[in-house]
C-alpha cells in the first residue's frame, strides 16, 4: 500500500507533505487549488503526519504551513456532503478534526504555525492550538461557523475566552467579521508579524532557537503551561463536538453552505 504521507520529492500530489530538516519536521498542507481547504484526505493526512512527528524521538519542533496562496480556507464546502452523509460519518469527521487539536496541544514537541493568506474556521482553530503563531503581514482570518449555523472546534471556546475575554470572543465568533493580521497580533493570536516572503525563514529561525534549549525542560514547560491555562480544554471540546455534529446535520445549515 502506498504511504499516504509522501515527502516533497514524490511526484504524486498528496494533500499533506512532510519534510525532515534535522530535528525540525515540516508539515505542509498541499491542496493549493482549493486554498488548502479541509476535506477528508487532508485532515486524515494531517493526523498521520502529526502522529509520525510526535512518535519520532529525533523531532524537536514541528512547523505547520500551507502551500500556495493560503494557509487553509477552512472546511471544503464542496466536499461537505461526504462528511455529513449520516450521524456516524459526521461524528467521525468532527472527532478527527478535534484529534488534531489534541495532537498539537498534548505533544511534547513545540508546534509552530507559519500562516499566510487566508486562515479560516477549523484551520484557524488549529493555529490557535499551536505554541507559536507566526503570521505573514498579509494574513486574513475569521470564524465563519456561526454564520452557517455551525460551531467552532479546537477548544477555542475555552482558549480564546481565557486569552482575550468573553466579549471579544463572542464578537469574533458570532459576528464573524474578517480580520487582518494586525488584529491577530493585537489580540495575541499572532505571536509575530513578518513579511510573507520571509515567513518560513522566520519559522526556521524560531525552531532553531527552541532546539538550543534542553528538550526535557521545553517539553515539561509546555505541558505545565497547557495544563494550567487550558484546564477545561477537553470539557470545551466535548461541548463543541456535540454542537458541531448538530450543526453539520442541520438542513438549514446545509442549505446555507450550499448557497455559499
Amino acid at each position: 500500500m502506498m504511504n499516504p504521507i509522501l515527502s516533497e520529492e514524490s511526484a504524486m500530489p498528496e494533500p499533506v507533505l512532510t519534510h525532515s530538516d534535522g530535528p525540525i519536521r515540516w508539515i505542509r498542507l498541499n491542496r493549493p487549488e482549493r486554498l488548502n481547504a479541509m476535506n477528508g484526505p487532508l485532515v486524515d493526512g494531517l493526523v498521520r503526519a502529526l502522529d509520525s512527528a510526535n512518535t519520532d524521538p529525533s523531532v524537536r519542533v514541528i512547523i505547520l504551513h500551507g502551500e500556495g496562496r493560503a494557509f487553509c480556507s477552512g472546511d471544503d464546502l464542496k466536499d461537505l456532503d461526504a462528511q455529513t452523509a449520516s450521524d456516524a460519518t459526521t461524528a467521525a469527521w468532527v472527532e478527527t478534526i478535534q484529534r488534531v487539536t489534541l495532537q498539537i496541544m498534548d505533544s511534547d514537541k513545540i508546534v509552530i504555525a507559519a500562516v499566510h493568506g487566508w486562515c479560516v474556521g477549523g484551520a484557524l482553530e488549529w493555529v490557535i492550538n499551536c505554541d507559536f503563531r507566526l503570521f505573514a503581514a498579509t494574513t486574513r482570518w475569521f470564524f465563519p461557523e456561526v454564520s452557517y449555523g455551525l460551531f467552532v472546534t479546537g477548544g477555542v471556546t475555552a482558549l480564546l475566552t481565557k486569552q482575550i475575554g468573553p466579549q471579544k470572543t463572542k464578537e469574533l465568533m458570532i459576528l464573524g467579521a474578517r480580520q487582518d493580521a494586525q488584529m491577530a497580533l493585537d489580540l495575541g493570536i499572532a505571536w509575530k508579524l513578518v513579511p510573507e516572503d520571509s515567513l518560513l525563514n522566520e519559522a526556521r529561525q524560531l525552531a532553531s532557537a527552541i532546539i538550543e534549549k534542553p528538550a526535557v525542560a521545553v517539553a515539561d514547560i509546555k505541558r505545565a503551561i497547557n495544563q494550567g491555562f487550558h484546564s477545561t480544554l477537553k470539557d470545551a471540546m466535548e461541548i463543541e463536538t456535540e454542537a458541531t455534529v448538530r450543526g453539520f446535520l442541520s438542513p438549514a445549515s446545509q442549505a446555507l453552505v450550499r448557497e455559499f
